[in-house]
C-alpha cells in the first residue's frame, strides 16, 4: 500500500505507515517543531501500539529554503503537498511593507485551501483574561483566499495607481476620494462561489458534529456589495442547501413579520429542540463585543478573510493567546490540507528554549483528526490539560501563572509525554 493519502469517492484513506510533509518554519519553528514531532510520534505509538506511525519529510520554505535554494518557496514543496495531500508547517517570515508577500497566503492560494479552520477553546489551568473562559467554544470558518488577501494593491504614485484612479474618474467614483493624487489602492474580491463554499463547508462542519449555531460575521452595513453580498449567500446556502438541519435568522424575522415576535420565538425554540442548527448574522464590531460579553452564543463563525485575521486572535486571546491556537487550512473537495502554528517566529526568542509549541501541537492534533485518528489527538488534548493542571509550562504562560513551574521548550515536550495515559 501506498504510504501517500488519498481521497477516494470524497472521502480520505490514510494508510497506517503515511508520510506528512513539514515545513520547519523560521525563528522559533526548528524547536516547536522538533517538540510537536517527538509528543506526536510516542502518541501514536501509545494509541495504536505501533501499528500506525508517520514517516516526516522535510520540505523547503522560507529563510531556509532561501538560503539553501535562492527561493523561498521552491515548487518542489508545493509539489509534495499537492503529492502527499496533508502537511503541517511551522511559523513563516512576512517582511511589513515591502519584500515578499506572505508565503502562508501563497500556499493557501496555489492549493485553493479555501477555509481556514481555527477552533478556539480553553484548557482548564490555563490563565484567561475573561472571567469565564469555559464558555469559549467556537469554531471560526475563515475565508482563505478572497478579499483584500487577494493582494490587488496599487501604490500611490505608480502607472497602475494612475491607471485604476483614472477608471474611477470615469466612472464617477472619485468624489468618495478624500485625496486621491496620494491615495494607495486596494481591490477587495468577494464573491458567490467563494462564499458559498466557505458556509457550506462551515454548515457541514456544524451539522455533522451538532453543533448548535452557525453566526456569518460581516460588515454588510458598510460595504453592502461584498460583505453584504457573503451574508445574503451564506443565507441561501442554508435555506437551499440545509434546509432540513437549519432554521435561519431570515426564517425567523420573516415569521415575526407575519405573525409576530411571540410567535417567531416560538418557532425559534422549536426548532432549537428538533436539534436544528440556527444560522444567524452579526455586525463584525458587534459581535467582537458580543463574543468578550457571550460567547455562548456562538459556536462556529463563518467570516471573510480580513474579519477572520481579527476574530481569530481575539478568540484566541480569551482562552490562553495565540501560543496555544492551532490552525488548519483546508480544501475539503480536494482533500488538500495544511495545519499550521498560528503565531508569528518570534526571533526574539529564537534558540532560547523559551517558545510554546502547542500551537503546532494542537494544529497537528487537528490533523490527526482530519486523518481520522481521534483517539491520538483526544490523548494529546488529555496530556496538554493534565500537563496544565500541575502548572508546568513555557515561558509566556509562566509570565501569567503564579506558582508554575516554568520549562523550557524541549522539557514541556517531555513533560506532555510523560502525561500521555
Amino acid at each position: 500500500m501506498t504510504n501517500k493519502i488519498e481521497i477516494i469517492k470524497g472521502q480520505l484513506r490514510v494508510p497506517n505507515q503515511v508520510t506528512i510533509p513539514f515545513i520547519e518554519g523560521d525563528g522559533i519553528g526548528s524547536e516547536i517543531t522538533k517538540a510537536t514531532q517527538k509528543i506526536v510520534d510516542r502518541v501514536i505509538e501509545f494509541t495504536y501500539n505501533g501499528k500506525r506511525s508517520i514517516n516526516w519529510m522535510e520540505v523547503l520554505a522560507g529563510e531556509k529554503a532561501h538560503k539553501q535554494t535562492g527561493e523561498w518557496l521552491p515548487q518542489a514543496t508545493i509539489d509534495a503537498f499537492k503529492a502527499y495531500m496533508v502537511g503541517i508547517k511551522g511559523p513563516l517570515t512576512t517582511p511589513v511593507g515591502g519584500g515578499i508577500r506572505s508565503l502562508n497566503v501563497t500556499l493557501r492560494q496555489t492549493l485553493d485551501l479555501y477555509v481556514c479552520l481555527r477552533p478556539i477553546r480553553w484548557f482548564k489551568g490555563v490563565p484567561s483574561p475573561v472571567r469565564y473562559p469555559e464558555l469559549v467554544d467556537m469554531h471560526i470558518f475563515r475565508e482563505n483566499t478572497e478579499d483584500i488577501y487577494a493582494g490587488i494593491e496599487f501604490m500611490t504614485g505608480t502607472d497602475e495607481a494612475k491607471s485604476f484612479l483614472e477608471l474611477l474618474k470615469k466612472h464617477s467614483g472619485i468624489e468618495k476620494i478624500r485625496f486621491p493624487e496620494s491615495t494607495s489602492f486596494g481591490i477587495k474580491p468577494i464573491s458567490e462561489d467563494g462564499s458559498k463554499r466557505l458556509v457550506r463547508a462551515a454548515l457541514h462542519y456544524a451539522v455533522t458534529r451538532k453543533l448548535p449555531s452557525v453566526t456569518l460575521v460581516h460588515k454588510g452595513n458598510i460595504m453592502k456589495f461584498t460583505e453584504g453580498a457573503f451574508k445574503n449567500w451564506g443565507y441561501e446556502v442554508a435555506e437551499s442547501e440545509f434546509a432540513s438541519e437549519t432554521f435561519t435568522w431570515r426564517q425567523f424575522e420573516s415569521i415575526a413579520k407575519e405573525k409576530g415576535q411571540d410567535a417567531a420565538h416560538h418557532a425559534l425554540e422549536e426548532e432549537k429542540k428538533q436539534g436544528k442548527v440556527i444560522v444567524k448574522d452579526v455586525i463584525t464590531d458587534a459581535f467582537l463585543q458580543d463574543s468578550l460579553l457571550k460567547p455562548y452564543n456562538h459556536s462556529v463563525i463563518a467570516t471573510m478573510n480580513l474579519n477572520g485575521d481579527y476574530i481569530s486572535d481575539q478568540l484566541a486571546a480569551m482562552v490562553g493567546g495565540i501560543g496555544i491556537s492551532p490552525g488548519a487550512n483546508i480544501n475539503y473537495q480536494s482533500g488538500y490540507a495544511i495545519f499550521e502554528a498560528t503565531h508569528g517566529t518570534a526571533p526574539d526568542i529564537a534558540g532560547t528554549g523559551k517558545a510554546n509549541p502547542c500551537s503546532l501541537l494542537l494544529s497537528a492534533a487537528m490533523m490527526l483528526e482530519y486523518m481520522g485518528w481521534e483517539k491520538a489527538a483526544e490523548h494529546i488534548y488529555d496530556a496538554l490539560e493534565h500537563t496544565f493542571n500541575k502548572r508546568k509550562v513555557t515561558s509566556d504562560l509562566h509570565a501569567l501563572m503564579e506558582g508554575a513551574s516554568l520549562l523550557s521548550t524541549s522539557d514541556f515536550a517531555d513533560e506532555v509525554i510523560c502525561n500521555v495515559h
